[in-house]
């Protein structure tokens, strides 16, 4: 099993990027959260991997912090979530926030997640609320993983994480157009977005 890979990055179009790791390419799907801290292409990335291995497929998942993983192997655990829903809270929201609205009993947070509906979102809280810590799930990055400069503006970025999730590429720069403003980070734009669509 691949747990972690560390090469060249060619190529990222949310939620994939395809990894170099000497000459073999390497596809990984990844949330959105792993994007916002990729360096440029070309550069030298390292991400930790969850392998999931089906009768027709082998799929890898990708994440900058240990942490990540972890919590999305807790989230595959629970009943009626699959990688696709962990992959989007994992997305619309960083660990901590998730665990704080876990141990809040925050419902309204988690429908507002793109494919979770009440009734999960109160699932989600029963079965995850003795399996994570705020101590256990810290945000640690890899060494050398720092935040790099985006090449694409935030509001096309926002736009591509949005179709990432679900939304059709009209109906994505529609929401963004809504709520955008010029020098809004990328997280708080697609955060308002996911709001308004509450």
């Amino acid at each position: 099993m691949i747990g972690r890979l560390q090469g060249q990055l060619i190529h990222q179009e949310p939620p994939f990027l395809l990894l170099d790791v000497n000459g073999v390419g390497y596809e990984v799907e990844a949330p959105l959260s792993v994007f916002f801290e990729l360096p440029h292409v070309g550069e030298q990335v390292t991400l930790i991997i969850h392998h999931l291995v089906r009768e027709d497929a082998s799929i890898l998942y990708g994440f900058n912090k240990m942490s990540q993983r972890e919590l999305f192997r807790s989230l595959l655990k629970v009943s009626g979530i699959g990688a696709k829903s962990a992959l989007a809270i994992l997305s619309t929201m960083s660990g901590a926030e998730f665990i704080q609205n876990i141990h809040n009993q925050n419902v309204d947070a988690m429908v507002k997640i793109p494919g979770i509906g009440k009734k999960t979102a109160q699932r989600l809280i029963i079965e995850m609320k003795d399996k994570v810590s705020p101590v256990g799930h810290a945000e640690v990055s890899l060494p050398g993983q720092q935040a790099q400069p985006s090449k694409m503006s935030a509001q096309f970025e926002a736009e591509s994480a949005l179709q990432a999730l679900g939304f059709k590429p009209q109906e994505a720069s529609a929401m963004v157009k809504q709520v955008a403003s010029e020098g809004m980070p990328v997280e708080e734009i697609i955060r308002l977005c996911l709001q308004n669509r509450g």
